[in-house]
């Protein structure tokens, strides 16, 4: 009698099992990649929230059309984020502070503040994505690095003032 094994996941060459990736996933791969993975892990976490699945023939025959679908949108969202890259580093964005006579700020600008003035100027940049050496802390004429995704960075002119006293 010849029993068939359905859903059998395929051991690796370390002892992990075999999965075949749906979505990026930080520190493991990227989408329609096969990477090994601890039992648990896969199991646990990479299976039930739909960022893995089983190897099997199907589902292999399956990736490499979808593989086709996402490299194009990828393709079409890395021109979207160089055009916003090129838009970005042609603006300068001002940032009122409270700040002293010597240009000493009371608090610090940060990746919320330069991320809120861009979006002011109807450029959509989340904090995260502005990388900062340390906190503003004092009125100048700053270039700031801003890391759009897939490898597209590029750098906005941020210009902190004294914000002017209310009469």
């Amino acid at each position: 009698m010849i029993t068939k094994k359905r859903n059998q996941v395929r051991k690796g060459s370390h002892g992990g099992m075999q999965l075949v990736l749906t979505e990026d996933v930080a520190h493991l791969g990227k989408q329609g990649d096969l990477v090994e993975v601890k039992t648990g892990y896969g199991r646990n976490y990479l299976l039930p929230n739909g960022l893995a699945t089983i190897p099997s023939e199907h589902n292999l025959r399956l990736l490499e059309r979808y593989k086709v679908r996402v490299n194009q949108m990828r393709e079409a969202r890395m021109a979207d984020l160089r055009v916003m890259a090129e838009q970005i580093q042609r603006v300068t964005v001002t940032i009122e502070a409270n700040a002293n006579e010597e240009g000493h700020l009371y608090g610090s600008v940060g990746a919320p503040e330069i991320s809120a003035a861009l979006k002011r100027q109807n450029l959509t940049v989340d904090p995260e994505a502005v990388r900062l050496e340390g906190p503003i802390k004092e009125c100048a004429l700053f270039a700031v690095k801003i890391h759009l995704g897939f490898e597209i960075e590029t750098e906005v002119k941020v210009l902190v003032v004294r914000q002017q006293e209310k009469k």
